[in-house]
């Protein structure tokens, strides 16, 4: 079964690209400077940032039905990511390098299942997720921390 994985959309933050440090902590939000990679994994473009990119750490909601399940979490923005990552069967090294926590939603946001998952092994559980015909989409979790990662839709 094809599968599609998308990062955010850099719209909702890019208005805080650039701001002061003290500016950006009266929203919550601390500014880093990438000193190791991998590390800092951007949520618009799915990869880790570079050494000496800088990245935001903010809250984000990932999960915003109006269920149980609404969620957020801390993520990671580099600044000045625009490019969305998007794309049909393939999976982006950020993920494959990772423990993941796949979640798996109907059309209403509540869940269904779950599972946890070695990056390199994603295929699968996504595969097998979407093979229940009430699932609409898979969040991406991070296992360890628990930030988001990503959005899987079918294709």
């Amino acid at each position: 079964m094809s599968f599609r994985i998308r990062g955010l959309s850099p719209r909702p933050f890019q208005h805080l690209y650039g701001l002061p440090d003290a500016e950006l902590a009266t929203l919550g939000i601390l500014r880093y400077v990438v000193d190791c990679q991998p590390g800092y994994p951007d949520r618009i473009e799915l990869r880790d940032a570079a050494i000496g990119d800088a990245v935001l750490l903010l809250n984000h909601v990932c999960q915003d039905a109006d269920t149980p399940y609404r969620a957020s979490h801390a993520i990671f923005i580099r600044e000045g990511a625009t490019q969305t990552y998007d794309a049909v069967d393939q999976v982006p090294e950020s993920l494959r390098m990772r423990l993941l926590s796949l979640r798996a939603y109907d059309a209403h946001g509540m869940m269904l299942d779950a599972d946890v998952v070695e990056g390199t092994a994603i295929e699968t559980v996504i595969a097998r997720l979407f093979a229940q015909s009430a699932i609409s989409y898979i969040h991406v979790h991070n296992a360890k921390r628990g930030c988001y990662a990503g959005r899987i839709d079918r294709a």
